[in-house]
């Protein structure tokens, strides 16, 4: 049975107070729901497993792993935008076979040829690639879409409302293959961009080629991943299957930086200039700009001190007990800084690797920038895989407790 208690219960019954059941909560940490009164409520034996891991006395095993489901299935994708592959590596450990990858940077299609020999990877711009020959033979297109600012809201063209874009390019694919569900991956900023225009048209644009379309802004700390990542995504089922639109079910537990990387020898990475790195040593473990005496934060910030916002990014150390930070295309830079939690250097390429989940043997082929940036740029490995199980669901007809059905987006609430 789970017992959902108010702020206050649960910190009187782990002797906290309640203004730290706020912190975790804020920091993604611990998850909190609503009672019928609008009132916050939480899972005690959620909120009691991070007091024991915070306390040192928690008797639980390191939960870090590459998930993988027991056997294939004959569901066969498409996939765009394919990167370095952590959403294809993602789909097929959840069972999923791919037909053809597509990716026009070099360094990540060298990278993904290496590990995957067997893969069909194009190396081309989109927009040159053609998929009919796919037409009736795929169940899944899947695409992260960089997002390119357009707004034709109001117009009401639909799949046209979208040309010059790379999302035009994958509404193409999903036009030209007739696949049973669609998948599309973007950042959260993208629900609020132009005041919400933007998603309108793609979620339009979709319904207008014949598909159910529903979204949500996953978390990546409560799927497998140790790290707090927000990803949205858009899954779209075409009008002829009558499955639910299925979403997986946030998981009641974290994995800490500590369980993914704790274990990792020091690799190759980036290093701090001398200055740098004596203001870094000054820092916490959990610490950012404002744990800097006040003449170290003026030097180290410059013109930013001066402004608003609370540039938590700045000077920022991460945390052995917590999933890591959203990492970026590079550990080092001024404004999203990523530093070890007991060592004063930027995180290395192999423990970003681990962060998303990507498996030791995985090897990224380029520079050390260019690996830092496919790294960073890729989709969670075990993401992709909660990912592809709600798609196999869908078309296999399973529904189980693993997955929450979201409701589909009524064509008339688009405009």
């Amino acid at each position: 049975m789970i017992y959902m208690l108010s702020i206050k219960e649960v910190a009187e019954k782990l002797g906290v107070s309640t203004d730290t059941i706020r912190r975790w909560e804020k920091k993604g940490l611990i998850r909190a729901s609503r009672d019928a009164n609008n009132y916050r409520i939480f899972n005690l034996e959620e909120v009691t497993r991070l007091n024991d891991k915070v306390k040192g006395t928690s008797k639980l095993s390191n939960n870090y792993r590459i998930l993988k489901a027991p056997a294939s299935v004959s569901i066969r994708s498409v996939d765009l935008f394919a990167g370095c592959g952590g959403t294809a590596l993602g789909l097929e450990n959840a069972g999923v076979e791919h037909v053809m990858l597509v990716e026009r940077d070099r360094d990540a299609v060298a990278t993904l040829r290496n590990n995957r020999p067997d893969w069909n990877v194009v190396c081309d711009d989109v927009e040159k690639v053609k998929f009919e020959v796919w037409n009736g033979a795929v169940d899944i297109v899947e695409g992260g879409f960089p997002c390119q600012a357009f707004s034709y809201a109001g117009k009401k063209m639909g799949f046209d409302d979208t040309r010059g874009t790379l999302f035009h390019e994958f509404a193409r694919a999903i036009r030209e293959i007739r696949p049973k569900i669609a998948i599309g991956e973007n950042v959260r900023g993208l629900l609020s961009h132009d005041n919400g225009r933007t998603i309108s048209v793609m979620v339009s644009t979709l319904q207008s080629l014949g598909y159910r379309v529903a979204y949500k802004v996953l978390r990546s700390q409560y799927f497998d991943v140790p790290q707090k990542r927000e990803r949205l995504i858009i899954f779209a089922l075409r009008n002829d299957l009558a499955a639910p639109i299925l979403f997986p079910k946030e998981r009641d537990y974290t994995i800490s930086l500590r369980d993914a990387i704790g274990d990792l020898p020091q690799s190759e990475g980036q290093q701090y200039s001398k200055r740098k790195k004596e203001i870094m040593e000054q820092v916490p473990m959990g610490g950012y700009w404002r744990d800097l005496p006040t003449e170290i934060q003026k030097e180290y910030m410059g013109a930013s001190y001066f402004m608003g916002g609370g540039k938590t990014g700045m000077a920022r150390r991460l945390s052995w007990d917590e999933p890591s930070l959203t990492l970026t295309c590079n550990p080092a830079q001024k404004q999203t800084e990523r530093c070890h939690p007991s060592e004063t250097r930027p995180l290395s390429v192999r423990e970003y690797a681990r962060i998303q989940v990507f498996p030791d043997e995985w090897q990224f082929v380029g520079s050390v920038s260019s690996r830092y940036k496919q790294i960073g740029n890729a989709v969670p490995v075990n993401l992709g895989f909660h990912i592809g199980l709600a798609a196999i669901a869908m078309l296999t007809g399973q529904n189980h407790d693993d997955f929450e059905q979201v409701p589909e987006i009524p064509f008339c609430e688009v405009y």
